[in-house]
Order: C-alpha cells, then structure tokens, then sequence
C-alpha cells in the first residue's frame, strides 16, 4: 500500500501524540518515523521542543505521551504497570513493568503506523529517555515477535533505538532470538542504570548495541553538541533519505 502523511485523526482519540513534520514540508510522506517517548514524570507536551530543536530532515516526529498519570498530584506520566519506588534513592523506580505500555505502543505501530499509514519497521525509529527508552526497547523486542491483524509476523527489525540513560528491564523477558534492531545506550560516565550489568543484559536481547558515555556525570539528555555528536551519527546512518542527508544537518536548536 502507499504510504501516507500521519495525522491526528489516524490515532485513537484518547491517545495524546504531537506531529511535527519535517523542517521541508512535501506533499509526499516523509521516509521515516521517529517516535519520542518522554522520560517518568514527563509529558509530550514537556518532550516535543526536544524533536523540533533536533530539525531532521525527511523525518515525522511523533511524540508519544504515556497513558498513566502519575498518583499523589506528582505531575506527568508514567510508562509502568505500576508505580514503584526505588530503595537505594528513594526516587521513583523506571523499571515497574512495562507490559501495558508495550502493547499499547505496539498496537499504535502496528496498527496505526504499519497498517494505516503504510510504513515499514525499517522506517520507524525511537528515541526515548529513561523510563521511555525501556519501554522504546521493549517495544523493539515485542513487535519483532508481533503479528499484524492479518495474522503475519513482523519479522523486520525497526531502523532504531536509542536509550538515553536507560537499559533493556530486568523485567523484560530475554526469551527467544536475538532482536536485529540496532540500538545505541546513552549515558553519563557513572550512570548507575546503565551498569556493564545493564549492558550486558541488553545485549542478551539484542544483537547490535553500542553504548556511548558523556565525559559528565549523570544520565540526562545530552546538552551538547559533543554529547549529541553519537545520536546525531546515529541517526545519519539509521534513517532513510530521497535527497542525501547533509552533513551536519542534525543539531540542536
């Protein structure tokens, strides 16, 4: 089938997802998907400057947000079945299940991404941030195992995933093969969550997983253009272009 331009009326109306187009408007779809998946605490509407300030080009840019709300008037939204806090911190804990949350990104995909609007996984990438980046992993892992509505197998990896300080879950499952889809780990040089453990965990389900460390402490989005140098390289090799994709053409605003 064609593809065409995702829009809002393609998606379920109580899911709250920002568009932004590519940086070049066309009248034809744009060759790749990316999917923002906010971190805990967050919302779409706190995570959407983030893909406008990257500016690709040829790229749609959805940004999801969670579908459960944060308890005790917290604010933001949350990725897990559950909320769960984390006994070494005391802070919230990302990895609270992330099993209802899967599905649903995995249908949205599936259904909406794949069968509506014609896409192919190759085209589909996923940036996500903490708790988002487990469930962009979780995602991976599950849709390569899913089938569509018609009943077969989507065995095509998607183009990419890139975690900012956060792993595969420990409570993911690590049955199976290997996933094919390409992954980048980001974190800070003393990142806690994203331990050689983590890693290694991850690259029990995965296939292809680079890790790339900021000079800094600390796991947050990268500041700057050194930090955001191995996403932007990422992303050259990852993501599908008609014209040639420039050198330098993914910055931050």
């Amino acid at each position: 089938m064609p593809t065409k331009i995702p829009s809002q009326p393609d998606f379920p109306s109580n899911l709250t997802i920002t568009i932004t187009n590519p940086p070049t408007p066309t009248s034809t779809p744009s060759p790749n998907i990316l999917l923002l998946l906010h971190g805990l605490g967050d919302s779409a509407a706190g995570f959407t400057p983030f893909g406008r300030a990257i500016n690709l080009p040829e790229t749609t840019v959805l940004t999801l947000q969670a579908p459960a709300p944060l308890p005790f008037d917290l604010g933001g939204f949350h990725w897990g079945d559950d909320v769960a806090f984390d006994t070494s911190t005391g802070g919230l804990d990302m990895d609270a299940g992330l099993g209802k949350s899967t599905t649903f990104i995995r249908d949205l995909v599936r259904d909406v991404l794949i069968q509506k609007c014609g896409y192919r996984p190759r085209e589909i990438l996923v940036l996500g941030f903490g708790q988002g980046g487990m469930a962009g992993l979780s995602l991976a892992r599950e849709l390569g195992m899913s089938k569509t509505g018609n009943g077969e197998v989507i065995s095509e990896p998607l183009a990419g995933v890139i975690s900012i300080g956060a792993p595969y879950p420990l409570s993911g499952s690590r049955a199976g093969q290997k996933n094919r889809t390409p992954v980048l780990l980001v974190s800070g040089r003393d990142s806690s969550a994203v331990s050689e453990a983590a890693v290694k965990r991850t690259k029990e389900v995965f296939e292809f997983v680079e890790v790339s460390r900021y000079a800094r402490k600390g796991d947050g989005m990268p500041s700057n253009r050194d930090e955001m140098l191995p996403v932007m390289q990422f992303f050259a090799r990852r993501l599908r272009s008609r014209q040639g994709v420039p050198e330098g053409s993914v910055e931050l605003g």
